[in-house]
């Protein structure tokens, strides 16, 4: 059981670090001495929709290795096709519609037929086939998996905005470019942003990758005349990289029966020694979507607390290509989260709705963050740092990104934590109180994990449920 343990624990610290240090040479210094709430800092407008892109040049973002934007999607949007160097996790924080990830190589499973009429002979039709890949329908509190390099666009098909948070991996070994994201458009451009920095104001602007082919070599590769390769390139297009679909799409999905069925097609992405091997995973049918929003797959309930629903590459194999995992929480008014700390990875926490009061402490016991986090805000816990968070009286959502696969805490109090671990005389003789004290700080929350009430209890609390994975 032993070995067992070690071999489940070692990747846990194996992973992550190595991938930046082997790529910079050495790891530079980072000071996480001053934490702050970030919100967006520049927008480029599109036609359907705006992005808005968090401060990637202010130092937490660089050493926590990440790259952050939100894209607003209108009714009928289409963010275009495009891909990037670095992986990321996309979390539906509003909204409806559908997800394609085009994977190299896959059939194109989904086939429909159309009919075509010509205009001469309005009598006669002529039949043709659409063939595409596998298309994923998105709801709110989707986390959706974004492999670097993989094509991939999304559309909103409700009636409301839909709002995305993007988080970008850019220490993942699958970024070989450089430190930075980068997106490569496969459609429509990026329309001049402006941001803010400094006192100084930065444009912000680029063509899709078919800008840099020649017009006469691009349409004989494609087997179009230069009018339509024009096209390609967007020339002229003033519509941005999220473009308005007039009368809808017009997209092939599957029956509720076969959505139904399709979890049983999935199939694992291994690793064989800290590496996956190719022939090992099926990209075709991976699952590429999962929902943490939904209260049946909360890992940790508190009827008086809240909830808290865990992400990792156990329950969605694709993070083992991400590289990344999440968690999202839900704090009922005034609840409580215990005291803890990130194992093995840094935590990008966006706050979904309501507010917080949250606290980070570092290795000298220095408050590094004190404050009140609100709807729309986003702070980057680093990895070790003690944290403590408190819901205010509207309660408070909020999703946490972490820049690992795997992804554990380590609690301070409550059920299976450090002071439930501690015998009653090391807690005594560190904190210099009686035996008697240090049973009651020991056991206070005992029948609490995670989400605790918003006061000591006085008496033992049965209300608290653990669902065990095989319950939910």
């Amino acid at each position: 059981k032993l070995c067992l343990c070690a071999l489940l624990l070692a990747p846990l610290f194996s992973q992550g670090v190595d991938a930046w240090e082997s790529r910079q040479g050495a790891s530079r210094e980072c000071r996480f001495d001053r934490l702050q709430a970030f919100e967006p800092l520049r927008k480029a407008r599109s036609e359907a929709g705006v992005t808005e892109y968090f401060d990637e040049r202010n130092e937490q973002f660089r050493c926590a290795g990440v790259f952050v934007i939100r894209r607003v999607i209108e009714p009928q949007g289409l963010v275009v096709p495009r891909y990037s160097n670095t992986p990321a996790l996309a979390y539906i924080i509003q909204g409806k519609g559908y997800v394609g990830l085009t994977f190299p190589g896959c059939p194109a499973t989904h086939q429909q037929q159309f009919q075509l009429f010509e205009q001469r002979q309005s009598d006669q039709a002529h039949k043709f086939r659409d063939e595409h890949q596998k298309i994923h329908e998105f709801r709110q509190g989707d986390v959706v998996a974004l492999p670097a390099s993989v094509a991939h666009w999304f559309y909103n098909g409700g009636d409301t905005p839909a709002i995305v948070v993007y988080v970008y991996d850019i220490k993942s070994f699958a970024n070989q470019l450089e430190p930075r994201q980068k997106e490569f458009l496969l459609a429509g451009n990026n329309q001049r942003g402006q941001q803010i920095f400094e006192h100084s104001i930065f444009q912000h602007s680029g063509q899709n990758i078919f800008s840099g082919f020649n017009t006469e070599v691009l349409s004989e590769a494609l087997g179009i005349n230069t009018e339509a390769a024009k096209r390609l390139q967007s020339q002229n297009d003033q519509r941005g990289d999220i473009i308005r679909v007039k009368h809808g799409l017009q997209l092939l999905k599957p029956t509720l029966t076969q959505r139904q069925e399709e979890p049983r097609q999935y199939q694992q992405v291994q690793y064989r020694e800290g590496q996956y091997n190719g022939l090992d995973e099926n990209f075709c049918t991976i699952k590429a979507r999962v929902n943490i929003e939904n209260p049946n797959r909360a890992d940790y309930y508190n009827p008086r607390a809240g909830r808290i629903t865990l992400l990792n590459n156990q329950k969605f194999p694709i993070l083992n290509l991400i590289g990344m995992g999440a968690a999202r929480v839900n704090l009922y008014q005034n609840a409580l989260l215990s005291p803890f700390w990130n194992i093995n990875a840094h935590s990008v926490v966006y706050i979904i709705q309501g507010s917080a009061q949250v606290q980070v402490a570092n290795n000298q016991g220095r408050t590094v963050f004190s404050g009140v986090l609100h709807q729309g805000q986003l702070l980057i816990i680093p990895q070790n740092h003690a944290v403590i968070k408190k819901a205010e009286h509207n309660g408070c959502q909020y999703v946490a990104i972490k820049t690992i696969p795997n992804p554990m805490v380590s609690r301070v109090a409550g059920k299976n934590s450090i002071l439930r671990a501690l015998p009653v005389d090391v807690i005594a003789n560190a904190y210099r109180i009686s035996r008697d004290e240090a049973r009651r700080l020991k056991n206070n929350r005992a029948d609490e994990i995670g989400a605790f009430t918003p006061r000591f209890p006085q008496k033992s609390q049965r209300g608290y449920q653990f669902l065990t994975e095989g319950e939910f």
